[in-house]
């Protein structure tokens, strides 16, 4: 007896729809896929949200079990230079699928790496082999693509999953693996992830290493993210002209989280907005987080510089500092 197939038309649809946070998205995805039939595509769009495994789902619902054989993933920033496009996907591109589907599939991920004279090569392949190969290009940022080869795909944005994609997500997890998790924790595992996928995921699966009841302070922990009221207390003992109990409070959560000054500006950059000041001096505030960001990443020192940035919140909130 057989094995029964399940990429049939009856399974096709619930593949599709257990995709999340891509709702505008995945039915144009899913009626090339129908039709057995496709433009080049080019996917762009932070990391983590879903863009090599849509582009499996194509491979997997057009080709059944010869996915493989028709199927070639290259990762640009590994094999960047023009050599790997005039020989690797050359090769695989000339020759036809072995299945019903008239074309085989060349999956690119972060091509946005690919060097300007390899993305020129690339372009000229896509034109000679589009009867045998389609192209799926993957980027973080579709401007690093030349207009050529944009011009040539069908441009799809993908955006970071929403708080509820994510919880329906940990869910699942909980579901299948028997943790408990309560809702302060799915709250912090969103705040850290930022609609991440793959470091909600990864940060799940270490909680879970330790203990099958998962809390909000196992996910900070492990994240390396300060809780948010932390850094909001930080940027309140500035405001009210307590410099030296903010500047301790800000050295106790860098030592104690282990993060570097980039990571807490962000943090504080985010928390700012909550804070109970004038919306100017928010600007202002938001301002001088730029200002710093700068000089930490041309090399200054990161204790003098977050200091700086707790001195100046002060002057802002005591409007001495224009």
């Amino acid at each position: 007896m057989t094995e029964p197939s399940i990429w049939t038309e009856k399974y096709r649809p619930k593949v599709f729809d257990e995709i999340k946070g891509q709702k505008h998205i995945v039915p144009r995805i899913k009626a090339f896929v129908m039709q057995k039939n496709m433009p080049h595509l080019l996917f762009s769009g932070p990391a983590g949200i879903g863009k090599t495994t849509l582009a499996l789902v194509i491979s997997k619902e057009l080709f059944g079990k010869e996915w493989r054989t028709n199927f070639l993933e290259l990762n640009a920033s590994d094999e960047r230079g023009i050599d790997i496009i005039r020989n690797k996907v050359k090769d695989f591109a000339r020759t036809k699928a072995v299945n019903d589907v008239p074309f085989k599939i060349i999956y690119l991920d972060e091509c946005d790496a690919l060097t300007k004279e390899a993305q020129q090569a690339l372009r000229r392949t896509m034109e000679n082999f589009t009867n045998t190969c389609r192209f799926i290009l993957s980027c973080n940022y579709s401007s690093k693509i030349i207009d050529p080869i944009q011009s040539r795909c069908a441009v799809f944005r993908f955006k970071n999953l929403s708080r509820e994609d994510i919880f329906d997500i940990v869910d699942i997890i909980s579901k299948q693996e028997s943790l408990i998790i309560d809702q302060k924790a799915k709250e912090a595992i969103y705040f850290v992830s930022e609609g991440d996928v793959r470091r909600a995921e990864n940060i799940l699966q270490s909680a879970a290493a330790l203990s099958k009841k998962i809390n909000e302070d196992a996910i900070y922990s492990l994240s390396s993210v300060a809780r948010p009221k932390e850094i909001k207390e930080v940027l309140n003992l500035a405001i009210n002209g307590k410099f030296i109990e903010s500047k301790s409070k800000l050295l106790d959560t860098l030592l104690s989280y282990g993060l570097s000054a980039i990571d807490i500006l962000k943090q504080i950059q985010q928390e700012v907005w909550n804070l109970d000041i004038e919306p100017k001096k928010k600007l202002k505030i938001i301002k001088e987080c730029g200002e710093i960001e700068f000089r930490l990443v041309e090399g200054s020192d990161e204790y003098i510089q977050l200091e700086a940035l707790l001195s100046k919140i002060a002057l802002i909130n005591d409007n001495k500092l224009n």
